[in-house]
């Protein structure tokens, strides 16, 4: 696990400042702090901040092909690249090293830009081709590693974190009203927008490729497809627990201790469970707890931990956590209004006391229709059955004069978000269970130019997007689909790299 930075110039005679890259380096510290690596030469420079996971003495970075034209850093794990090594070994290559890093370029060697394709795992990397004067940047196929860019018509800069681009003096700063507009909709602001105009996001599941010359070429790599069958219920569940225990076995791979985060929920405990079944030795497991009684679930996670016969630490969140508020603001870079990322750095920190790489239940809701938005859905179908004037001419306006209550998830918000998606179209109806604001509500508070953005570019267009090209006619197949194109990318995971990388943790989702 790594953080990554790099600039290329597109003048061959303006070459990189090392110090640039220095700084770029040093600002994202916090996600390697027990090594560095630079490659700088003539108008391109790369750079990484290492947290050693595997190949402890020989995996430093950057790591370069036999004759040195091509070169790259690396941020995450392949988890199949032994298999990929033996490949490539068979194809004439030949390593130094043994680290998985080193897979990624001698692939990129023979398969070019189609490289993402054969990697199992969750990354982000920059390659420098010196032979085709080219960088090569991609992300892995659900977004767990992160990546940003930004390019003019003199250079590009990438980095795993906004802060790394913003060493940069002459970087915009312009905040754009559109992903503000996006971020005040759903909480989170999506892929490829950021805060900041003029550096974006790397979606999941693409590469970029930047051209000495300044030309660039975005590339989907990557797509989600829904393989519906006949096969027997029975079967399919034998299929899905081997699928699951494959999943969490591969990531058990490491070089230094790792753990599991229990939370006592399905997810996490399935995770447990699984590592409890090949490992030997107990599972290092780490929970958090509310001192509010009424929030504690941690005689959950006991439960499981006691079943499993894990090594079980907890935690109790008291309300001066807040005060962490702003430490964690620093480290997200732009709006990110999921309060769980208070437990989800106290829960790391704790865990990196004892253990380096941890792996967690995320991701589980949205594979598996766990949210309780999907009953929602259930519902919604039996609702049309109500007559329409008294839905929309009794119900709904009785619906929208009741005043929310503080509490987001009680009974009261939570009919009045019912009533107000039934009024949707299908494509959106889910989505209204995420949003923040709705259309009305932003009007209210928007002055004349925000309301005027808002009015012309439509916040739900990127939904309306994703639900329509899911190759599925099964609602609730879309919705799944709609859920993990865009909450687990630009919510979940970025919860969770930055949290975890906060403390120097790596957090793996099985």
């Amino acid at each position: 696990m790594c953080g990554i930075c790099g600039t290329l110039n597109f003048s061959r005679e303006a070459h990189v400042d090392s110090h640039d890259v220095q700084r770029m380096n040093d600002a994202i510290f916090h996600r390697g702090p027990d090594d560095e690596g630079y490659y700088v030469k003539d108008n391109v420079g790369l750079a990484m901040r290492r947290l050693s996971i595997i190949d402890l003495t020989t995996g430093k970075q950057p790591i370069r092909n036999e004759d040195g034209s091509i070169w790259i850093v690396f941020n995450g794990e392949i988890y199949n690249y032994p298999e990929l090594r033996k490949e490539l070994e068979s194809r004439g290559h030949h390593f130094y090293t043994k680290s998985d890093t080193e897979a990624i370029v001698h692939a990129y060697e023979e398969f070019g830009v189609e490289c993402p394709n054969k990697l199992n795992g969750m990354f982000a990397f920059a390659i420098w081709d010196a032979y085709r004067q080219r960088v090569f940047i991609a992300r892995d196929r659900l977004g767990k590693k992160p990546l940003y860019y930004y390019h003019d018509d003199k250079r590009a800069l990438f980095a795993s974190e906004l802060k790394s681009i913003l060493q940069i003096k002459d970087v915009p700063r312009r905040v754009s009203r559109e992903a503000l507009d996006l971020y005040l909709t759903y909480e989170y602001i999506p892929a490829p927008y950021t805060i900041f105009e003029d550096i974006k996001k790397l979606p999941a599941g693409h590469s970029l490729t930047i051209h000495a010359n300044g030309k660039t070429e975005l590339r989907r790599y990557w797509e989600l497809h829904f393989h519906e069958n006949g096969t027997l219920e029975k079967d399919l569940q034998h299929g899905l627990v081997d699928l699951l225990q494959d999943a969490v076995k591969i990531r058990l791979m490491s070089d230094v201790p790792l753990g599991a985060f229990l939370s006592g929920g399905i997810d996490s405990s399935c995770v447990v469970a699984l590592m409890a079944r090949v490992m030997n030795q107990p599972v290092k497991t780490f929970s958090i707890g509310f001192e509010e009684g009424s929030y504690n679930e941690l005689h959950y996670a006991r439960e499981i931990a006691r079943h499993f016969k894990t090594d079980h630490q907890e935690f109790i969140l008291k309300p001066d956590a807040l005060g962490l508020t702003e430490k964690l603001v620093k480290h997200l870079d732009e709006p990110l209004g999921d309060f769980s990322i208070i437990p989800t750095f106290l829960v790391s920190q704790m865990a990196r006391q004892h253990v380096t790489v941890a792996l967690s239940g995320d991701g589980g809701d949205e594979l598996f229709g766990g949210y309780e938005t999907y009953i929602a859905d259930w519902a919604y179908r039996k609702y049309r059955h109500v007559p329409k004037l008294l839905r929309n001419g009794v119900i709904s306006p009785i619906a929208q004069r009741v005043p929310p209550t503080a509490k987001k998830k009680g009974v009261i918000n939570r009919v009045k978000r019912f009533v107000d998606g039934a009024l949707l179209p299908e494509d959106l109806q889910h989505v209204r269970w995420m949003i923040f604001l709705t259309e009305r509500e932003k009007q209210q508070l928007y002055g004349e130019a925000m309301q005027s953005l808002a009015s012309s570019t439509g916040a739900h267009d990127f939904i309306r997007s994703y639900f329509n090209s899911a190759d599925s006619q099964d609602y609730v197949n879309r919705q799944l689909y709609v859920d993990i194109k865009t909450y687990l990318c630009d919510d979940i995971m970025v919860k969770v790299d930055r949290m975890s990388m906060a403390t120097s943790l790596e957090a793996r989702a099985p």
